[in-house]
């Protein structure tokens, strides 16, 4: 029998706070800043076309989700501030992202350090 995969129940996008929270119907829920979803955007231009290919993401402190479309019963585009809008985030990939979010976002610092860049505080 194949594992039942989470499907999201509820999503609410907190522009002020640039947060984009979201309920699973496995009693998950995460808030998800835009700039963690943002730098994990699973588009090409960040994720590359294979393994070792990821760009980078600097300078996105203080983006913010202008639009959330729907994509099929699947996932979801979500539209940045900063004109990006190619990454389909599957519900799969929401999930992940939720439930590795302490791990993936320090190793998103990590790389930050590696390549001498650092995030600006906000003001």
């Amino acid at each position: 029998m194949p594992e039942r995969k989470p499907k999201p129940t509820d999503i609410k996008l907190h522009q002020k706070s640039r947060v984009l929270e979201i309920k699973f119907d496995d009693g998950s829920e995460f808030s998800l800043p835009c700039e963690y979803l943002r730098v994990y955007s699973p588009s090409a231009e960040v994720q590359g076309h294979g393994p070792g290919q990821e760009v980078l993401q600097v300078g996105k402190e203080n983006v913010n989700i202008e639009q959330i479309e729907p994509v099929g019963t699947y996932a979801v585009c979500l539209h940045f501030d900063d004109g990006h809008n190619t990454g389909i985030y599957s519900w799969d990939t929401l999930y992940r992202l939720g439930k590795n979010q302490a791990s993936e976002w320090q190793r998103y610092l990590d790389r930050l350090k590696e390549a001498g860049r650092e995030r600006k505080t906000q003001a």
